[in-house]
């Protein structure tokens, strides 16, 4: 098996670096988490390819370009606050946690959350807190947050999670609509969200948050 450290330094080589992520702190913090350790041990060989990873139920880890592209979005600041949704095995928290001061990790699948917060105190994340509840509620408790990501496509208005940012804060997801995705940003000014489309992407939709399909005569 290839060196896992060679692993990563490829992955930023030839996935992260050539898709215009050009902020540096994501490039290191991208770097220096070792992915192996947040993915099934049957996809371990496969844990720095450029695609996402299925953990079950539905979920995935998405792929390190895509991620690191999200996160570049969020616009974070040392001293931020992120707020992640469906954090799943930890890996989008662990990578978060190297650029940010703190953040919070909801995930709602109990197995998942046990999972993550091991995984995550195994390797010294300390600023990383991971909480089990309802990913269409946030965690509201810890808020407001300078950030937020959500790991994983909606098809609905997330209004809930909006409501906890902070005045000037930022939330990034993938939206899904027709079949297709693009990643949105999201930016709090007083009590309005103006919103951006990024780029394309595709990622599947989280629990309690596809869209209600309509009934049709």
């Amino acid at each position: 098996m290839i060196d896992p450290a060679v692993q990563r330094l490829n992955m930023v080589e030839s996935q992260i670096r050539p898709s215009d992520v050009t902020d540096r702190r994501v490039i290191r913090a991208m770097a220096a988490v070792s992915r192996e350790r947040f993915v099934p041990e049957a996809l371990r060989t496969i844990a720095y390819a450029d695609q996402d990873l299925p953990i079950g139920e539905g979920r995935a880890m998405p792929a390190p370009r895509l991620l690191s592209r999200m996160i570049q979005a969020l616009e974070l600041g040392k001293a931020d606050i992120v707020l992640e949704i469906a954090t799943a095995t930890g890996y989008g928290a662990a990578v978060l946690g190297r650029i940010a001061q703190t953040v919070v990790a909801v995930e709602e699948d109990a197995r998942l959350a046990e999972l993550a917060t091991k995984t995550l105190t195994d390797i010294g994340a300390d600023n990383v807190a991971v909480v089990t509840g309802p990913l269409t509620a946030g965690f509201e408790q810890e808020g407001p947050y300078d950030a937020i990501l959500v790991t994983g496509a909606i098809g609905i208005e997330p209004a809930a999670l909006l409501d906890q940012l902070k005045d000037g804060g930022r939330m990034v997801a993938v939206v899904a609509s027709g079949g297709l995705g693009r990643v949105v940003q999201w930016r709090r000014t007083g009590a309005t969200f103006a919103s951006r489309t990024l780029f394309e992407a595709s990622a599947p939709v989280l629990a309690g948050f596809a869209r209600k399909a309509e009934f049709v005569f």
